[in-house]
């Protein structure tokens, strides 16, 4: 029996515990002997781990799984007492998601494998790995999409977990340019803006200097995006931000792009507010017969316009002789189709939580093609 340095990280300080297993630069084969030691109360590192897990936090809850992977056979080592980790955990009252981790048996742990155990009780590092792995295969579509279509909390703990990592990832992977690829890092840094401030294990490097560092060498616009203020990141609307990001070829389709986020906000949100939008938006109009303001138009034609029935009725012995409703010409097969995918993209869109509140790409998506 010993107390290895796991063991005193762990009674010390677990986060620096927690910095020390999810190291690359530590090298596994010590990490997974370190996991089968006992300390002198015959606890594996999993054991103590158990005792001090009252509290949940997703970085907690993502370590609990890593040393689990690195000895499952810990599930059912006893201590001195003749405790399992989960003896130990439900006596100490820890939090759901520990218990929920510690009770399975080893055979299911076994065929759960880290990602299934880390999905089920740690989903913000299982989602924070998913995300480094699309960086680093430079397959953006799936972050996007992860994006979209995820709880705005959820995203938001991704992408703070193990201090922004996945920013160093970008820095490390940016050297040729792509409008996905700044796109992705301005919705990123919209959402957590400290991001900016992550600093890597591997030399102590912020994003920026990774990105200059010149065995990584990130594309200008990689850079520039990385030179921005979290303060002015902060209060600075995402669209103006595109703006100043992307090239001005991209600049119609951005303003659109601001103008349907906006409705979407009105619509779930403020409805009442699309009234004021309208009234303050409406042409005016003077009346064919008395030249007042305000006039309407008339419902067969709408091409005159009256102040109210008393004009309307005077005009229209002579009006009734070209007044035909207009001639509307049918929507082509293609025009339905994008009718079609408008409506459908503004109900998703509408529907989701968050819409309108920050960057929805599917609405990019949708604008681009359109």
């Amino acid at each position: 029996m010993t107390t290895n340095l796991l063991h005193e990280k762990l009674n010390n300080d677990v986060t620096a515990a927690q910095a020390y297993v999810f190291n690359p630069g530590v090298n596994r084969t010590i990490k997974l002997k370190l996991a089968k030691e006992v300390d002198e109360l015959g606890r594996t590192p999993l054991a103590v781990l158990a005792g001090k897990a009252q509290r949940h936090t997703h970085a907690l809850a993502g370590f609990a799984v890593e040393l689990l992977c690195l000895y499952l056979q810990a599930l059912s080592i006893l201590n001195n007492d003749g405790e399992t980790p989960i003896d130990i955990a439900r006596g100490s009252g820890a939090c759901a998601e520990i218990i929920g981790l510690l009770s399975l048996t080893p055979e299911e742990a076994r065929l759960l494998e880290f990602k299934g155990m880390a999905r089920l009780y740690a989903p913000v590092t299982y989602w924070r790995n998913e995300m480094a792995l699309w960086i680093r295969s430079r397959s953006y579509a799936d972050c996007h999409k992860f994006m979209n279509e995820h709880d705005d909390e959820l995203v938001r703990e991704v992408l703070k977990h193990d201090n922004s990592d996945l920013f160093i990832q970008i820095s490390q992977q940016s050297q040729k340019y792509t409008e996905s690829l700044v796109f992705l890092a301005l919705r990123m840094i919209h959402r957590h803006p400290l991001s900016l401030a992550a600093i890597s294990f591997q030399g102590g490097l912020s994003p920026l200097k990774m990105a200059e560092h010149p065995q990584f060498n990130a594309c200008n616009e990689i850079r520039n995006v990385l030179r921005l203020n979290p303060k002015y990141i902060s209060s600075t609307p995402f669209p103006t931000l595109l703006l100043k990001s992307l090239p001005t070829k991209y600049h119609e389709i951005y303003g659109t792009y601001n103008t349907v986020c906006t409705f979407i906000k009105h619509m779930k949100y403020d409805k009442a507010e699309l009234v004021e939008v309208e009234d303050v938006l409406k042409p005016t109009h003077k009346c064919d017969v008395c030249c007042s303001l305000g006039a309407k138009p008339c419902a067969r034609c709408k091409l005159t316009f009256y102040c109210s029935a008393e004009c309307q009725k005077s005009a229209w012995k002579k009006h009734k002789k070209t007044c035909k409703a207009p001639k509307i010409p049918p929507a082509t097969e293609a025009e339905l189709r994008t009718l079609h995918k408008g409506i459908a993209l503004l109900n998703m869109c509408i529907q989701r939580p968050g819409a309108g509140d920050g960057p929805t790409s599917v609405v990019l998506g949708f604008l681009v093609g359109f």
